[in-house]
């Protein structure tokens, strides 16, 4: 059975390198650091002020009590979180 639009992309979605830049967790554990959590190919392709500043974000929306933040206008309308189209082969 082949899969549905919504399922191939939450399985690509869930193929993707997910880490912070630092590479510790963002909201579990002693260590945590609070950082916005995104694909490698993504914080790569993101300036360090980008970075920063969806990062405040995230940990500004964390202290409010909110699960999840969007980001900041800014940052999303860049080129680094812009959708990228696979290549058809």
């Amino acid at each position: 059975m082949a899969l549905k639009k919504t399922q191939k992309s939450l399985k690509n979605w869930t193929k993707q390198d997910w880490t912070t830049k630092s590479g510790k967790p963002s909201t579990q554990g002693p260590k945590a650091t609070g950082e916005r959590y995104l694909p490698k190919k993504k914080i790569a392709a993101m300036s360090d002020a980008e970075y920063a500043k969806t990062t405040a974000k995230k940990r500004k929306d964390t202290k409010a009590g909110k699960q999840f933040s969007s980001q900041p206008k800014k940052v999303a309308s860049g080129g680094a979180m812009k959708k990228t189209k696979k290549k058809k082969s």
